[in-house]
């Protein structure tokens, strides 16, 4: 078995275990993990300028909790694809809409996918860490338009408790972390994204507002620490990554 195939192996056992209770795995449940899914979304509407009439590819669409707030939040046509059919199957159910379509299929080989590229948008959501990043990037530049934009968001492996999760082994089964999920360094993986030839790539830590915050402190936790995300060398430290590149035209 290769890497490539062994890691996607690993990924549909983790989607199997994922699919048992997913959101309270993920930290959706909680007001916070809510509060961060509508950042991320906002984001990427902001930095992909979504809107209706776009068509965009969601990669990792997972149970579709992302795709429901784009849907709701942008008006765009939605290709939701994950390379586990049970997280699949759970999307389905979530989100029924005749402008989304989900997929069963490898991201990292989108011919696979059965479905027209050439996307206004590549978005993805704390997924790029569980590909082969050297696999990846290609991939996604594939399916883009000239033009089009990727953007996602992805742990930072700056911050503490990100770095010792994702590089201890026994606290990442804790965790209920896949084996091979990692983090990024923004300086290494611009350089990466460049090297494959994205261009205006841009990577900015963000996030210091931890899903398990109890429901009574989120919203006013969650104004307090965005304040701490303008601070030059603080920031450098939180929890994500909001990542941006365009194909060239």
């Amino acid at each position: 078995m290769t890497e490539v195939s062994e890691r996607l192996e690993n990924e549909r056992k983790h989607g199997v275990f994922l699919s048992q209770n997913p959101e309270a795995i993920w930290g959706h449940a909680s007001l916070a993990g809510r509060l961060r899914v509508q950042r991320r979304v906002d984001l990427f509407k902001d930095l992909a300028d979504l809107r209706p009439g776009k068509r965009i590819c969601e990669i990792g669409c997972g149970t579709g909790v992302f795709t429901k707030e784009l849907l709701s939040r942008t008006g765009v046509t939605i290709v939701g694809v994950d390379v586990s059919p049970e997280l699949t199957k759970l999307a389905e159910g979530h989100v029924k809409d005749p402008r989304v379509t989900f997929i069963v299929g490898d991201c990292m080989d989108p011919e696979t996918m059965n479905a027209p590229l050439e996307f206004d948008a590549v978005v993805t959501n704390s997924v790029l860490h569980h590909l082969d990043v050297p696999k990846a990037l290609p991939a996604i530049l594939k399916m883009l338009k000239p033009g089009g934009v990727f953007v996602c968001s992805e742990p930072n492996m700056m911050n503490p408790q990100i770095a010792v999760q994702k590089n201890v082994s026994f606290v990442k089964r804790w965790a209920g972390d896949s084996p091979d999920e990692t983090a990024f360094f923004r300086c290494k993986l611009a350089k990466q994204m460049t090297t494959e030839g994205f261009v205006d790539v841009k990577i900015e830590p963000f996030d210091f507002l931890h899903p398990r915050v109890p429901d009574a402190w989120a919203e006013g936790l969650d104004g307090m620490l965005r304040r701490l995300e303008k601070i030059l060398l603080i920031k450098e430290i939180s929890g994500s990554l909001i990542i941006f590149g365009r194909k060239s035209l």
